[in-house]
C-alpha cells in the first residue's frame, strides 16, 4: 500500500507522522504548492510579520526529523487535476502521482477584493511568503488598512501596532468578531484594539479600492467614505482550495464532502482546512479552519486510512492571541447565544464566558483564563456532542 498526500501543510505533515506513528511501512508522497518545507501559519501574524522570528523558525520540523519519516516530498508543484477513480493526481509540471489512498490536505486561499489583482500595496496573508512581502512593504508612519474584522484581521491590526505604523481596522461588524462571540467579549475585544491604538472604522461593507499610478491609494466603504492607504491587507475570510478537483469525481461544496470518516470517495480522504465532514453527534456538515483541527484531523484520517473505521466527533476548538489577550474557545459560541460571565471579570482582563441557547451550553470562551476554560468545557461534551443542542 502506498499514500499520497496533497499539501505539505500542517494537516498533510500530521498525517504522515501519524502514519508512521501506527506503524505504517509503505511508500508516502506529499505534494506540496509551495517550495518551503512544512511550515506552521500562526506565527505568520504575529511572530513572522512582527520579525521577531525569522522564516526558518516556523518550521513544523527540521530537514532531519523530515528525513526521519522516509516520505518523499515533492515541492513548489500545485495539483491541477484529480482522477477519484484511478486515484490520480496530475501536477503542474506534468507529474502524474498514483496511490492507493489519497489524502487532501490543500487548505484555503484568500479571499480577494475586485481589483486587487496586481495593485502595489496590497497584501493578502496566507503563506510565509505573503508574510514577508508585507512586512517588506511597511515603513514608520505608513497607513495601513486591514480589510478584515475577523480572526486574522484583528491579529494582523495587533501585530502591526507594534511595527510604528498607524493602523485601520474596517469591516461590517459591529465590533470585532461580533459574529463568533456576541456584543459583549466582542465589544471587549474592540475596546483593547483602540487602547492600544487601532483605528475602528466598522459597521460599514468594504467595496473597493482606490489607486495613483499603479499603487493603492484608499480603500472605499459601502457609505461611499474613503480611509486613505499606503498599505492594505484584505483578510476577510478565505475558501477552501477545491478549484483544482472540479470534475475529479469528488463533491465539494464550501469544502472536500466527506462521511463521518473524512472519507470524501473510496480511498480518498480529507483532512485540515479544506475538509468538511459529517459531525455524527452533532449530526451535521462541519469544516474548521484552525490549527488545532488540521492535527487531530490527520490523525483521525491515518487512522481511518489504516482501517481503524472511526468518525471524527471533536469539540470544537480554536485560540488567538491579540496584545496580551489569550483567548481560547471550546465548543460553538454565536452571537446570538445567552452570555454569561462565570469566573473572573472583563475589566481585570481574565474571565470565562459561557455560552448557551434554551438552557444548553453550547460554547466556553477563556479570556486569559486558559485552564478554567478548558475545565468548563467538560460543559459542552454532555450538552451539545450529545446532539441536543
Amino acid at each position: 500500500m502506498n499514500v499520497l498526500v496533497v499539501g505539505a501543510s500542517a494537516a498533510g505533515l500530521a498525517t504522515v507522522e501519524a502514519l508512521r506513528r501506527k506503524g505504517f511501512e509503505g511508500g508516502v508522497t506529499v505534494l506540496g504548492a509551495e517550495a518551503h518545507l512544512p511550515y506552521d501559519r500562526p506565527p505568520l501574524s504575529k511572530q513572522v510579520l512582527a520579525g521577531s522570528w525569522e522564516p526558518e523558525r516556523a518550521r513544523l520540523r527540521t530537514p532531519e526529523a523530515l528525513s526521519a519519516l522516509a516520505a518523499d516530498f515533492v515541492l513548489g508543484d500545485p495539483a491541477v487535476k484529480l482522477d477519484a477513480g484511478e486515484r490520480t493526481v496530475h501536477t503542474l509540471s506534468g507529474l502524474e502521482l498514483t496511490a492507493d489512498a489519497i489524502v487532501l490536505a490543500t487548505g484555503l486561499r484568500p479571499r480577494t477584493l475586485p481589483g486587487q489583482g496586481g495593485l502595489a500595496g496590497v497584501h493578502v496573508l496566507r503563506t510565509l511568503d505573503d508574510a514577508l512581502a508585507l512586512r517588506a512593504d511597511l515603513a514608520p508612519g505608513k497607513r495601513v488598512v486591514v480589510v478584515g474584522d475577523g480572526v486574522l484581521g484583528t491579529e494582523i491590526a495587533a501585530t502591526l501596532c507594534g511595527l510604528d505604523v498607524e493602523v485601520t481596522l474596517a469591516g461590517p461588524q459591529a465590533a470585532p468578531l461580533a459574529y463568533q462571540f456576541g456584543p459583549l467579549v466582542a465589544g471587549v475585544l474592540g475596546a483593547l484594539h483602540a487602547g492600544r491604538g487601532v483605528r475602528l472604522r466598522l459597521g460599514a461593507a468594504v467595496t473597493g479600492l482606490t489607486e495613483v499610478a499603479g499603487r493603492v491609494a484608499g480603500v472605499r466603504l459601502g457609505t461611499g467614505e474613503v480611509l486613505p492607504a499606503d498599505v492594505v491587507v484584505v483578510a476577510f475570510g478565505a475558501a477552501p482550495a477545491t478549484e483544482w478537483l472540479a470534475g475529479s469525481g469528488v463533491l465539494c461544496d464550501n469544502g472536500v464532502v466527506c462521511d463521518s470518516r473524512c472519507r470524501a470517495a473510496e480511498g480518498i480522504y480529507a483532512a485540515g482546512d479544506v475538509a468538511r465532514w459529517h459531525h455524527e453527534q452533532l449530526d451535521v456538515l462541519l469544516r474548521l479552519e484552525n490549527r488545532t483541527n488540521a492535527t487531530e484531523q490527520a490523525i483521525a484520517v491515518a487512522g481511518n486510512v489504516l482501517g481503524e473505521d472511526r468518525p471524527y466527533t471533536p469539540v470544537p476548538y480554536f485560540w488567538t492571541n491579540q496584545f496580551d489577550a489569550r483567548i481560547h474557545v471550546h465548543g460553538t459560541p454565536v452571537a446570538d447565544a445567552e452570555v454569561s460571565i462565570v469566573e473572573g471579570d472583563p475589566a481585570e482582563g481574565r474571565f470565562v464566558a459561557r455560552y448557551h441557547r434554551g438552557g444548553t451550553v453550547i460554547g466556553v470562551l477563556g479570556w486569559n483564563m486558559p485552564k478554567q476554560a478548558r475545565l468548563r468545557r467538560q460543559e459542552i461534551d454532555g450538552a451539545v456532542l450529545a446532539g441536543r443542542a
